[in-house]
């Protein structure tokens, strides 16, 4: 693998518990992506696949600095409970993920942290902000650059 190589690879990207949090093979599909072009999160996690070929399974582990980055307090809101209606009101728990629409029309995704009778606190930062991972890699195939 070399700046310019299309890589394709299949990873689990692991939690420090050992815990799976992503997986390709979940899916049934390997990501495929051009090394030194921006198309995967992780410039670090790139330069460690540097000088590797077909067949090789490393374990990459990064900082949350190099990963999913860290978690910033402004991030994280407090929000009326009362916003939360019909069904979902219900439905409201610790670590339920709940997709929020914005202005724009696009939508983020809030983790819900804490919750009391008027108010729930929603992160928005990555689920996995904050947290060292390790990614378990087997690299599928590689082209040259084109």
């Amino acid at each position: 693998i070399e700046v310019g190589s299309i890589v394709t690879m299949h990873f689990d990207v692991r939690l420090k518990d050992g815990s799976v949090a992503e997986s390709t093979r979940n899916i049934g599909a390997p990501m495929t992506f051009q090394v030194g072009h921006d198309d995967f999160f992780s410039a670090k996690l790139e330069q460690q696949l540097l000088g590797l070929n077909i067949g090789a399974k490393p374990k990459i582990m990064l900082l949350p600095e190099d990963a999913f980055g860290p978690a910033h307090p402004a991030n994280i809101y407090q929000v009326p409970r009362s916003q939360f209606k019909g069904e979902l009101s219900d439905q409201l728990e610790v670590g339920l993920i709940i997709n929020f629409t914005q202005l724009d029309g696009r939508d983020i995704p809030g983790v819900i942290r804490e919750l009391d009778a008027h108010e729930v606190t929603v992160d928005f930062n990555h689920p996995l902000a904050g947290q060292v991972v390790l990614f378990d890699i087997e690299i599928i195939d590689v082209k040259p650059k084109p």
